[in-house]
């Protein structure tokens, strides 16, 4: 089994401020750096960053071989014992991302050790390099130095999903007024709120993601706007009164008659209120034909991202819970009891599910920026982007409620806070 050495680093210029990450994967045995990742991600908290450069790494090392042990080495003591399930993870922006971390690879093949900022340079590094990039409104890529200090070996391309190579830039862009008041800060990532450098040493340094976290409420509230999600379940299709699993691998049905009048009063609403400003769908038929009907009520164009589609449920397609409770009891245990657990037939486990509907929602993030946006979905995806807002487990995903329809809402603040303000509203059909 190979084994991979993981290092990450994250950092915030102004705490909250401008912040970026950095990771690096090494082979274990011959210490050859396999892959960096980098990216500027807006306004964000130290702690933050951290997880995301925690994040970006291990999903790195997971894309290089899922069955390989991983040794995460961090100079975050916070996160280090927070994902060694020592201490608790309180804050709501922290929450989310440990449980993505920790959903990347299966529970015992993923230790961490915390060492010495001294010993974290070349993800220091990266992280500020990512940074300086967002500072100069471009998007990160592995420096000459770099490439030249690993000839041999293969950089792999930044971190984000297919089709995201603006993420970087558009979140760059919103931060350019924070980077200017960042000019005369130190080089270091670590510099805390109202300070020129960062503490002199990695204890003191630890002190203050620890003081951090414990005290959350002291932090500078985020004044900004919010951008906000709302979450557009489809309509009903021939298949929702029957409760049979229909996902992205069955029929692709359309809207029911039933669901076609739901879109228009769910149309109605939307036009009154006067808020969204952007649609993104599902490229599944019924929710495009759901967003086609908002969209011209609306005089608003219909965006697809593909990271939003339902669950693909294998062969479980067009069947009962019931049937495929009886023809296949062991899959459905597991699926029920275990997040990596897939399907009959080559499904979908809502770990994979989860991993996509993060990007997505980190695209939607990155380009919409302070706006209202409409995402067209489905039962799985909504759910989690709840259950992801809230830092709950993923066995929320069974104690929610979501009807054809149905309106929920998450508000995401530039600190990397998250608030549901709305779930699985019916009102406008009654």
């Amino acid at each position: 089994m190979r084994e991979f050495i993981v290092e990450a680093d994250g950092g915030s210029r102004g705490n909250p401020g401008p912040a970026g990450y950095g990771s690096v994967v090494r082979d274990a045995a011959s210490g050859e750096t396999l892959a960096e990742r980098a990216e500027f991600i807006g306004t964000a908290t130290n702690n933050v960053a951290e997880y995301r450069g925690l994040l970006a790494g291990l999903r790195a090392a997971h894309a290089l071989d899922p069955d390989a042990r991983v040794r995460v080495r961090m100079d975050s003591k916070l996160v280090v014992e927070q994902m060694s399930g020592r201490w608790k993870i309180k804050h709501p922006a922290m929450r989310p991302l440990a449980m993505e971390a920790a959903a990347v690879f299966p529970a015992g093949q993923v230790t961490y050790e915390w060492i010495p900022r001294e010993q974290n340079k070349h993800a220091d590094r990266l992280a500020n390099e990512a940074m300086d990039a967002g500072g100069r409104g471009e998007q990160w890529e592995p420096a000459r130095s770099a490439a030249e200090s690993t000839a041999g070996t293969t950089v792999a391309e930044p971190e984000g999903p297919p089709g995201d190579v603006g993420a970087g830039a558009a979140r760059a862009r919103a931060a350019l007024a924070f980077a200017a008041s960042a000019k005369g800060s130190a080089r270091s990532a670590k510099a805390p709120a109202g300070s020129a450098q960062a503490p002199a040493g990695p204890g003191e340094r630890e002190a203050a993601d620890i003081r951090a976290a414990r005290n959350v409420a002291s932090a500078p509230p985020d004044l900004g706007a919010p951008t906000t999600l709302v979450l557009l379940r489809h309509g009903e299709t021939p298949l929702t009164p029957l409760k049979r699993f229909s996902g992205s691998g069955g029929s692709d049905p359309g809207l029911s008659e039933v669901g076609r009048r739901q879109a228009e009063l769910v149309a109605g609403v939307l036009a009154a209120r006067g808020t969204v400003q952007a649609i993104v769908s599902s490229p599944l038929a019924r929710c495009r034909e759901t967003a086609g009907v908002v969209a011209a009520r609306l005089g608003l164009e219909v965006g697809i991202d593909d990271g939003l589609r339902e669950t693909d449920f294998g062969v479980w397609e067009g069947l009962t819970f019931g049937e495929v409770r009886e023809r296949h009891p062991d899959d459905m245990n597991a699926w029920l009891t275990d997040p990596e657990a897939a399907p009959t037939g080559g499904g979908e486990s809502f770990a994979a599910v989860a991993r996509r509907v993060a990007a997505a929602r980190d695209k939607l993030l990155a380009s919409h920026a302070g706006r209202t946006v409409l995402v067209v979905s489905h039962v799985t995806p909504i759910k989690t982007l709840v259950r992801l807002a809230l830092g709950a487990p993923p066995e929320a995903l069974f104690r929610m409620e979501l009807s054809a329809a149905s309106l929920s809402a998450v508000a995401y603040y530039a600190d990397g806070n998250a608030s549901l303000r709305l779930l699985n509203d019916t009102s406008h059909l009654r």
